[in-house]
């Protein structure tokens, strides 16, 4: 597996071995041993797995309590993927990381604790699916305002677009609850 930088050091784009001929392909998406001696040493308790259609966005999603690290792609599709460092004491506090996931691709992103994420779909839909270090949680789920003008993240969008109620109350990075 290769590890690839992003725009922020604690995020990292993984690229696993793909092995492919005439019939198909097939990767590891998850190897412990592989996963920690890129220095990824997490447990993981839940998977979950979306759909969504182009345009959707999603995000960005985080839980001030029982925060949640998140082994993150896409199974078909492509996806627009962003994370925010939301740690006070962090020297990147605020700092955005973004990319492109695909299925074509067989990229990865690791996003540790103390993150917002969220991802919008760029294809006709996308299939994502992530893999998480702490159980969802309602009662300390946040949402951090995927437009806010501070984090100038360049979504590359064409309209506006396809928002949940919780997405289009996110808060300024300044009016969020953060981690210490």
């Amino acid at each position: 597996m290769d590890v690839i930088a992003t725009g922020h050091p604690d995020v990292l784009l993984l690229r696993p071995k793909v092995f492919g001929d005439a019939r198909g392909f097939f990767f590891e998406s998850y190897n412990r041993r592989v996963f920690s001696e890129a220095g990824i040493a997490a447990e993981f308790v839940q998977d979950n797995h979306s759909r969504s259609a182009k345009g959707v966005l999603r995000g960005l999603h985080y839980q001030i309590s029982q925060p949640q690290g998140k082994l993150v792609r896409v199974a078909a599709g492509e996806v627009f993927d962003v994370a925010v460092d939301l740690r006070r004491s962090s020297p990147h506090f605020g700092r955005v990381a973004s990319f492109r996931l695909s299925a074509e691709s067989h990229e990865m992103a690791w996003i540790p604790p103390g993150f917002a994420h969220g991802f919008l779909v760029l294809s006709e839909h996308a299939e994502f699916l992530y893999k998480t270090t702490d159980y969802y949680a309602p009662e300390f789920e946040r949402c951090l305002q995927w437009n806010d003008p501070a984090l100038a993240i360049a979504w590359p969008l064409q309209g506006d677009p396809l928002l949940s109620g919780k997405d289009r109350a996110g808060l300024p990075l300044a009016e969020c609850e953060v981690f210490a």
